[in-house]
């Protein structure tokens, strides 16, 4: 429906497909072609994103089909139940209305009624806390931090990092999965901080098994060149996982990247002791990731120089709590190499 305020010429809606152009145009008015996720520049990917619901967008829409402001929900994790929230973007003229907090309310009114979303998460940059504080708004916890995920040009035309900037992740559930979790023991502390605030209940075990010596090993790795991210998805730890992962490591030297993320499986009960081989080749905590892969996952990260602890800017208690175990775990990982 048309905002009722005379003063709002836009209305908030999902995405159709008559909404695709002018996407790109914004888009090309704010970023150029230079925005990473090339989707958004091509009517017909995002129609046919669309139709799959591998992306469910919201648009602020003026008369005229013209897009103000734009966010979608979209597939990029394992599993596919599981969207992020991202993608947002407003014309600059329209930054100090309401369009960013209306898109974020519709998607999540939105979502629940989308079969198959389980549930959603975001990745809230932390060079500000405007996001977080919608994050709170619209009760989405956080679980993690991907520290120095994206490089200071990302934010260059509106000078607002100095340098790398980091992330923290914020997760909601629509439909509930209580199941059990291992836990690294070096982590337990951290796991029950933040279980024990979670919207959704797990069953907590420490992780006491050691590497198995049977199945295989399989991982993939997808390196974002402009982000200077690698990040490597281990489907399974089984034999030969220490000598598999070092060769993956090695062949990502050559990608020239900054930081190193691996995301692991909660549900192997030798989890902690995958952890043990990620901690001695300079891997720190990065948090958990509920539903990741249908259950819940574990990130860590490695970062290659000094993380920027000082460009972190966090708005709730809770996120300080979390970066304080992530930077306490960098600091005794580095003793470990």
């Amino acid at each position: 429906m048309m905002q009722n305020d005379h003063k709002r010429d836009y209305e908030i809606d999902v995405f159709t497909p008559d909404d695709a152009r002018g996407v790109a145009q914004l888009f090309r008015e704010v970023y150029g072609d230079e925005y990473p996720v090339k989707i958004v520049y091509d009517p017909e990917r995002l129609v046919a994103g669309f139709k799959s619901a591998d992306y469910i967008p919201v648009v602020a829409r003026a008369p005229g089909n013209r897009i103000l402001g734009f966010t979608s929900m979209y597939r990029s994790a394992p599993y596919r139940g599981l969207y992020e929230i991202g993608l947002s973007l407003v014309l600059p003229d329209y930054r100090k209305t309401p369009i960013a907090g209306l898109m974020f309310r519709h998607s999540i009114r939105v979502a629940p009624t989308v079969p198959g979303v389980d549930a959603i998460f975001a990745e809230n940059v932390c060079n500000h806390t405007y996001t977080q504080r919608a994050a709170v708004i619209f009760k989405a916890i956080e679980t993690a931090m991907e520290i120095d995920l994206m490089p200071a040009a990302a934010y260059e035309r509106e000078q607002a990092a100095s340098g790398r900037v980091s992330t923290l992740n914020v997760f909601k559930t629509f439909v509930r999965k209580p199941h059990v979790v291992y836990v690294p023991e070096v982590y337990e502390d951290f796991y029950r901080h933040v279980y024990g605030g979670f919207d959704d209940s797990r069953t907590l075990c420490v992780s006491a098994d050691g590497l198995t010596s049977g199945g295989s090993t399989e991982m993939s790795t997808q390196v974002f060149d402009f982000a200077q991210v690698a990040r490597v998805t281990v489907f399974e730890a089984g034999a030969g996982f220490e000598a598999a992962f070092d060769a993956e490591e090695k062949s990502i030297e050559d990608s020239h990247c900054a930081v190193i993320q691996v995301w692991l499986k909660s549900s192997w009960p030798w989890i902690g002791a995958v952890a043990d081989v990620l901690r001695t080749r300079g891997f720190f905590l990065g948090g958990i990731l509920p539903r990741w892969f249908g259950e819940d996952g574990f990130l860590m990260q490695k970062v290659l120089t000094r993380p920027n602890w000082e460009g972190i800017n966090l708005y709730t208690d809770r996120a300080v709590q979390i970066l304080r175990y992530i930077r306490d775990d960098w600091e005794r990982t580095a003793n470990l190499r």
